[in-house]
C-alpha cells in the first residue's frame, strides 16, 4: 500500500520525516536495472547555509519490492532545507534505500556542482554488480565548467 501515489502529499520537513513507499517488484525473479535520475538535487551547506546543487543517478537491481517515485521525489526534495555535507546526503540516500528496500544490488552517484572552486563527486554502492547485469554508464561527465 502507498501513501502517497494519487494523494495530495506535501514536501517532507526533513530526510528523517519523509516515508518512502515501496510496492511489490512486477518482475519477481528477473535481473534487471532501475535506474533514477535527479539532476536539480539540493541541499544545504551545514557550515554556511548556502545551497548545494548535485545531479543524483540512482542504480538498483529490484529484490522483493520497487520504491514508488512519487515517494521518492518527495524524499529527494525533502534535502532542499536539510544541511548535510555532500558525502552524507549521497551515502545516507544509498543507505537508507538499500536498507529499507533491500535490493539485491544498488548504487548512487552524486555528481556535486563546484562550491568554493571544488566539484566534488560521491560514489557508494552495496557491493559488485551482479553477474551478467546489462549496467550502463551513469553518463555524467566529469565537470568542465564552461568548456
Amino acid at each position: 500500500m502507498t501513501l502517497h501515489l494519487g494523494q495530495n502529499s506535501p514536501l517532507p520537513a526533513s530526510p528523517e520525516e519523509a516515508v518512502l513507499d515501496y510496492v511489490p517488484n512486477p518482475r519477481p525473479g528477473r535481473q534487471y536495472l532501475v535506474r533514477f535520475v535527479s539532476p536539480e538535487f539540493t541541499s544545504l551547506c551545514p557550515v554556511t547555509g548556502q545551497p548545494d546543487f548535485a545531479h543524483l543517478v540512482i542504480d538498483y537491481v529490484p529484490g522483493d519490492t520497487i520504491v514508488e517515485s512519487k515517494s521518492l521525489k518527495l524524499f529527494l526534495g525533502s534535502f532542499r532545507n536539510h544541511a548535510a555535507f555532500h558525502e552524507d546526503c549521497t551515502v545516507g540516500i544509498g543507505e537508507r534505500l538499500a536498507e529499507e528496500m533491500k535490493p539485491e544490488w544498488l548504487r548512487i552517484g552524486g555528481y556535486w556542482y563546484p562550491r568554493g572552486g571544488i566539484p566534488i563527486d560521491v560514489f557508494w554502492q552495496t557491493g559488485a554488480p551482479p553477474a551478467d547485469l546489462w549496467l550502463p554508464d551513469q553518463g555524467v561527465p566529469s565537470y568542465r565548467g564552461r568548456g
